[in-house]
């Protein structure tokens, strides 16, 4: 049912088209970005498990990402035994609440498995475990329910909208924009109330003069840091992984102020904007545009310090992709005025990291990103994304 959001995108597409040319991917860099998808699938058909999943450490979401993009690649079959194999253990998943997750990473696991089973929803009985885990999500987003301190969570608390991993006992930026990212692929309204609410907390992760709760301690420059809490001990206390100390002095009690904001979590903010048809004219939506422009590289996750840039590269390549793709707009025009071919910026971006057995692995192992399939899939997601 992706192919439902496509009219919803639209006024993005035709407001962006008036500010300039645009430029298709050529044909060098498709080619390119074909025979590298090629080489990933390989290489996650060689490194399924028996049981049909990948990296199941965390749950079932690694798996997902792995048969959403051997799909989505048009290499493999939905019928393929592979497929069969995984979408099997993502099954074996599903708990009687509706979610789909081992009993860890709730929100987390469930979304991304959304993604997938989208992806074959026309097998009996999947309507119904799409339906059943997007209430999940809806009835786990924060919203009414109380805070680890018990004061229950209403529009002006600094959790509401927000989903979390749930250790943290916060939400994040990082589990919220996953959130609507599976609501969006298995065909939920953008009208829904938990898009609306989701606005209200990613609105509050963003450095613009309009976040009345916690603008002033964000680098107003209309990019985005990662929470509004750093945990349930330090509720309304925001937390950005590009100011590492900030978070060591409130742990020890001392105030933050002018977090950065940083290029991963900005294109997350960005994207779900999109996704939720917030007006193109939206102060919120053209300051992170703003940002995005004045920003713009392949070479480092922006915003975050030089001896972390490379944290978090993949992840940022994704929501890089899946955000302009969205955008709908084949340039993105930088500060200095010069027009960008995102696409093939990022297609030779990603082939030139490619490993020589068809894998991708980051050398900083931060959030998981040592792990060769999580990696892959999340290249294979940019990729796709840049050859639509």
């Amino acid at each position: 049912m992706r192919y439902t959001h496509t009219i919803a995108l639209t006024v993005f597409v035709l407001f962006n088209a008036l500010a300039g040319p645009v430029y298709a991917i050529d044909a060098e860099h498709e080619a390119n970005a074909r025979e590298s998808i090629a080489r990933g699938v390989a290489y996650l058909r060689s490194t399924q498990n028996e049981d049909g999943s990948w990296t199941p450490q965390p749950g079932p979401a690694v798996t997902a990402m792995a048969l959403t993009v051997m799909i989505d690649s048009g290499l493999v079959d939905p019928d393929d035994p592979q497929v069969e194999k995984g979408l099997t253990y993502i099954l074996a998943n599903v708990q009687d609440d509706g979610g789909i997750h081992a009993g860890i990473l709730a929100n987390y696991n469930t979304a991304i498995c959304l993604s997938a089973l989208d992806l074959v929803r026309d097998r009996p009985g999947m309507e119904k475990t799409i339906k059943n885990a997007q209430d999940f999500l809806r009835g786990i987003q924060w919203d009414g329910q109380a805070d680890p301190t018990g004061k229950a969570v209403d529009e002006l608390h600094p959790f509401y909208g927000g989903a979390g991993y749930g250790r943290h006992g916060r939400p994040d930026m990082s589990n919220t924009q996953i959130m609507l990212q599976g609501l969006y692929d298995s065909g939920l309204d953008c009208k829904d109330p938990a898009f609306v609410r989701a606005v209200v907390f990613i609105s509050r992760c963003q450095g613009i003069d309009s976040n009345e709760l916690l603008g002033e301690l964000i680098e107003q420059d209309g990019g985005f840091i990662y929470s509004t809490s750093i945990n349930k001990d330090l509720i309304g206390v925001p937390e950005s992984k590009a100011n590492p100390q900030e978070m060591d002095e409130a742990l020890n009690g001392q105030p933050v102020s002018g977090l950065r904001t940083y290029g991963s979590m900005t294109y997350a903010g960005f994207k779900s904007y999109l996704y939720a048809q917030l007006d193109p004219a939206d102060p919120r939506v053209t300051q992170a545009l703003n940002w995005l422009q004045n920003n713009y590289t392949l070479d480092a996750n922006p915003g975050m310090p030089e001896t972390l840039n490379q944290h978090g590269l993949y992840y940022y390549y994704m929501t890089f992709a899946r955000a302009l793709d969205a955008y709908g707009k084949d340039t993105i025009q930088t500060s200095d005025g010069m027009q960008h071919d995102w696409a093939n910026d990022l297609i030779a971006a990603l082939t030139s990291r490619q490993t020589s057995d068809g894998s991708w692995i980051n050398e900083a192992d931060r959030w998981m990103e040592g792990d060769a399939n999580l990696v892959t899939c999340y290249s294979l997601i940019a990729l796709e994304a840049a050859v639509k």
